[in-house]
């Protein structure tokens, strides 16, 4: 890996001495890059001081000094949130937005002039370039933790894999959530979420079936994050959690439609079996020896 380090370094080196990140006021726009990055967020999508350092991954103490900052200037305002007065909801004023435009322009500008000297060809090469690394490098950033199943984030994460698989195969998910608050809960099982800025990207849960048996449910990930290998280390992460609960061998049911999904369980070692269940969705069943895994995270 001392190559692939190499190239992220002198990438970072170059990169953000040519974006103007360097600079005492970024972009000139009299802030610093870390108070205009923050300014961008919150024009983007107002949100709640919470969601703001999740997105970011801020330290919540250095978030409040920046919001401080922002609100001396006249360019937010910070008041409790109406659903939940224990939040502070941030907003841009009139001065803000107009902040904001500013700096919207001024790094469009940027970007174009950067890219300016490169042929059609050469700039599409770069374009595909920093798609494939930003798509990599939040993959390799995304954070897991366990979830309940009832929770937000989790209903989320769950409702857009089964409006997913209702587009492909039809399924039905009625009833379903139900089942999920009782299954994927300790100590019988468990839900994990794939977090990324704060938002739910892929998700999985486990639960017991039988002596030393676990079945993994729920297994999605957002189709723009596909091909980064994310689903691989979210099933990794299930698999040690499955040896912590005491599995052995881990399996699985899945739809023929997912052909994705079974090239994924396939290159993971999972094998072929018989149908184990009366799932009338399920068309492949795959099984694996959790015996000679280590017991690690990610």
């Amino acid at each position: 890996m001392t190559e692939v380090i190499s190239v992220v370094r002198r990438f970072n080196r170059s990169y953000t001495q040519r974006i103007g990140a360097l600079e005492d006021s970024f972009l000139g726009t009299g802030m610093p890059l870390a108070s205009a990055r923050l300014l961008f967020e919150i024009g983007l999508e107002p949100a709640t001081a919470q969601a703001l350092r999740e997105r970011l991954g801020l330290d919540s103490g250095y978030l409040s000094r920046l919001l401080r900052s922002l609100e001396r200037e006249g360019l937010v305002t910070v008041v409790p949130d109406l659903a939940d007065r224990r939040r502070r909801r941030v907003s841009l004023t009139e001065a803000g937005r107009a902040r904001w435009d500013e700096l919207e322009r001024r790094s469009h500008e940027r970007a174009r002039l950067l890219v300016a000297p490169l042929t059609q060809r050469q700039a599409q090469r770069l374009a595909s370039a920093l798609s494939e690394a930003d798509l990599l490098v939040r993959a390799a950033t995304v954070t897991f933790r366990v979830a309940q199943p009832a929770e937000g984030a989790a209903r989320e994460a769950v409702g857009q894999y089964f409006a997913e698989i209702g587009r492909r195969f039809g399924f039905d998910p009625a009833g379903e959530a139900d089942k999920d608050a009782a299954l994927l809960v300790p100590p019988a099982g468990v839900f994990v979420l794939a977090i990324s800025d704060g938002v739910p990207v892929a998700c999985g849960g486990l639960h017991t079936i039988g002596d030393r048996a676990g079945e993994l449910k729920r297994m999605w990930v957002h189709e723009a994050w596909r091909g980064a290998g994310l689903g691989s280390r979210l099933l990794r992460e299930l698999e040690a959690r499955a040896r912590v609960l005491g599995h052995t061998v881990i399996r699985l049911d899945t739809n023929g439609a997912l052909a994705e999904a079974i090239s994924m369980y396939q290159r993971a070692g999972y094998q072929p079996v018989d149908r184990y269940n009366d799932n009338p969705w399920a068309t492949h069943f795959f099984e694996k020896s959790l015996a000679d895994l280590p017991l690690r995270w990610g």
